[in-house]
């Protein structure tokens, strides 16, 4: 089955679920019958493989050449330079205001990881059960209002961009009055929207035009 026109041909990546262990419940207590469908996190398993690598090279380092000192051995002469420089430099001097720049930038950074969820292209979905939290893809989103998009009559082509808060259509009409392919659009992408069964529904950004020179 051939794509329409303006998607891309491009398969999107499904839903994602996440069941927790534990009894299965048939709903989710709270007031409005689901439960609070919170944002994914993300397991930032390269920033924290790279921090123990780093960690693990220099304790070693530093253990290495203490137990050669207590083993009666000569110290390693980068530990005897960097004890003289960090003696005799003052706080003022270039090298020293640079390290601990960087420092805090590498801090400030970690800091940032731990405290923001990260997955940002994932868009959390209405939960119905305690134990299953699912998540929708921004690019599968963006095809389900495409594909709906180019349902209606007198749409050409379709540009859809998925944000956590807001969906961006352009359109292009190549016939029929700009302001019913307006309404028609509204009317579709808004109950698409719904049924994309997220927690926090995008609101809709429409622009609809007609075809630049050379049916552009």
């Amino acid at each position: 089955m051939s794509a329409p026109r303006g998607t891309g041909a491009r398969e999107a990546p499904g839903p994602v679920v996440e069941q927790s262990p534990g009894p299965p419940r048939d709903t989710v207590a709270g007031a409005d019958g689901t439960g609070r469908a919170r944002r994914f996190w993300s397991a930032r398993r390269i920033p924290a493989g790279l921090l123990a690598l780093l960690l693990l090279v220099v304790t070693g380092a530093f253990l290495y050449d203490i137990a050669a000192v207590r083993a009666h051995r000569t110290g390693m002469g980068w530990r005897r330079s960097l004890a003289r420089e960090l003696a005799e430099r003052h706080l003022d001097d270039i090298w020293v205001l640079v390290g601990a720049g960087l420092a805090t930038a590498l801090g400030l950074w970690l800091l940032l990881l731990a405290l923001t969820p990260g997955l940002r292209s994932l868009l959390p979905m209405r939960r119905t059960r305690r134990d299953v939290r699912a998540a929708l893809h921004r690019d599968a989103a963006a095809t389900v209002l495409r594909d709906r998009a180019m349902e209606v009559a007198g749409v050409r082509t379709v540009r859809v961009r998925v944000r956590r808060t807001r969906a961006d259509v352009r359109a292009v009409s190549h016939f029929r009055d700009l302001e019913d392919v307006r309404a028609d659009l509204t009317a579709v992408l808004d109950d698409a929207i719904d049924g994309l069964g997220l927690a926090r529904p995008p609101a809709l950004s429409l622009r609809v035009r007609r075809p630049g020179r050379k049916g552009r």
